[in-house]
């Protein structure tokens, strides 16, 4: 590998901002392509597929073969509520190397007692959510049902470009949320971002079915297509 592509992944690592490495099999010939790039790149779809999955790997292709070396950042959950939901996702994300932000004032709720071994920001979302920048591989889940808790990090998520955003709530709950977030100036097209009810429908009941069903919804999310169809490999 070059020196200055070397130099440009580690910036872009640094960044959390994706990039794929890309060297022609036949020839050697290396390119950096950063992920604001992709879509100008002669192999974009290829490109954009590897991003998705964050899979490198040799690719065949009309125009010759490639070995793609995918850099993408780690995956994170920011969480606004330390209830037992939470509790319940933790070691499950950990599991699925997803690196989760709990956010809750309640210092009551927020403790490291109940939440070993994990980042725990007991403060207000506008002020955690500036040391935890919400990006195009974050996903954020609103847990409190506190709107002074997760109305205003709601707001920041969908002023971001977060791959996920979540609600826990009935669909009443949602739909008062819902103006609440209009009032606040929130447009249409962003709430329909949020996934509220929270989750697949999986008959979830308890706190760990719910996190299992949140967790499977993020996956989702993140690994296959907009029409539900599965990504390749």
């Amino acid at each position: 590998m070059q020196l200055d592509h070397l130099a440009a992944l580690n910036t872009e690592r640094a960044a959390r901002r994706a990039a794929v490495l890309v060297t022609a099999v036949d020839s050697g010939e290396q390119r950096l392509v950063k992920a604001e790039d992709v879509a100008r790149d002669p192999l974009a779809d290829v490109l954009a597929e590897r991003l998705r999955l964050g899979k490198s790997g040799l690719v065949e292709t009309e125009a010759g073969s490639y070995f793609l070396t995918v850099q993408v950042p780690p995956v994170r959950v920011v969480v606004t509520g330390a209830v037992h939901i939470s509790q319940a996702l933790v070691p499950m994300a950990r599991l699925l190397d997803l690196d989760v932000t709990i956010i809750d004032p309640r210092t009551a709720f927020a403790s490291p007692e109940r939440f070993p071994d994990v980042r725990l920001l007991a403060e207000w979302p506008q002020e955690a959510l500036a040391k935890v920048p919400i990006d195009r591989y974050t996903a954020f889940i609103a847990l409190t049902h506190d709107p002074k808790i997760d109305d205003p990090a709601l707001t920041a998520a969908l002023a971001s470009e977060a791959f996920y955003i979540g609600a826990l709530g009935s669909r009443k709950t949602h739909a008062k949320r819902v103006e609440r977030l209009k009032a606040a100036g929130v447009s249409e097209a962003a709430l329909g971002r949020i996934k509220a009810p929270i989750g697949l429908p999986i008959g979830a009941v308890s706190p760990a079915e719910i996190a299992l069903a949140i967790l499977g919804e993020i996956v989702a999310a993140l690994r296959l297509k907009a029409d539900g169809e599965r990504r390749a490999a």
